[in-house]
């Protein structure tokens, strides 16, 4: 069934975008959009907000806050459980937050059971293998939560804009994604997909950041600034990976202002690990029996 779904704020009276609106702009002000699910549909990342200015910061804040504790708890117990696990992945384009919200989500939760990759471009022992190996080596084991910055999205993304793989090629790593990810989900690891929706305008704005503070510098590549200039190429094959590979369904995310991309990331974890049927396991042992 094609799905689109609409995430609000709690309070924010939960309506549905304007008659005529197919997909929420920044233009339609009556609603408190948080995310789009997409799933089994075709969009354009064009006629998606990158903000909200309706939102109430304070407000929102105040939610993501109980919201990062109750995943706390929730990822502690999974841990405890080793049942399930959970593959959190964000894609966007450079300076679009990816590192900022996965700190955010980190705040409470037990490191033990948590585990954190940036994928960048493969080794040359990955390139020796099909470029699922390295993802697949390091899937989240069960009772364990796993972040992907970047993730293999990237081995469609690059080489589809920087042509140095062919392109019957890339066409077959969409299918075999696919594939992959039920392969996960088979094993009872659920996974999240996030598309970082940042503006051309603030992308340049926190590149420029990392030139002139000084905390910042470390984070600064010239490359950054030679792949800037394809922004819109990018952003065209992002949109191509989103409608071809949302069997598993996509969030995409406002996230132009941090605040507002940790709410919604964390709203969007929050409700998996809420429906996932996680239990504290019972007491065994030889000495004092078992107790429910």
């Amino acid at each position: 069934m094609d799905t689109m779904g609409y995430n609000h704020l709690p309070d924010a009276g939960c309506r549905t975008p304007d008659a005529g609106c197919r997909t929420p702009v920044a233009g339609c002000h009556n609603q408190r959009l948080i995310s789009i699910i997409v799933q089994n549909m075709k969009i354009s990342i064009s006629d998606y907000p990158t903000f909200n200015k309706e939102w109430d910061k304070e407000k929102t804040e105040e939610k993501t806050k109980k919201m990062l504790k109750k995943i706390g708890k929730l990822q502690h117990k999974m841990y405890a459980q080793n049942k399930y696990s959970l593959l959190i992945i964000f894609q966007g384009t450079d300076a679009s937050g990816k590192d900022g919200v996965t700190k955010g989500l980190l705040k409470y939760c037990n490191p033990i059971g948590f585990e954190v990759d940036s994928f960048k471009k493969p080794t040359e022992e990955e390139y020796a293998h099909d470029f699922l190996w390295r993802i697949h080596k390091i899937a989240p084991r069960k009772g364990t939560t796993h972040i992907f910055i970047r993730s293999h999205y990237e081995d469609i993304l690059v080489p589809s804009v920087e042509k140095y793989i062919a392109e019957d090629i890339i066409e077959k790593r969409y299918k075999l994604i696919n594939n992959f990810e039920k392969l996960l989900e088979h094993n009872d690891t659920r996974i999240v997909k996030f598309f970082m929706n940042v503006s051309k305008e603030v992308q340049e704005e926190r590149l420029m950041e990392r030139i002139e503070m000084k905390e910042k510098h470390w984070k600064h590549k010239d490359g950054d600034w030679d792949t800037r200039e394809k922004f819109d190429e990018y952003l065209a094959v992002y949109e191509r990976i989103i409608n071809t590979c949302n069997d598993i369904p996509w969030h995409i995310i406002p996230s132009d202002k941090n605040w507002q991309k940790l709410y919604a990331a964390a709203e969007i974890v929050l409700n998996t690990l809420e429906e996932m049927d996680l239990k504290w396991p019972e007491l065994i042992s030889e000495r004092f029996g078992k107790k429910e």
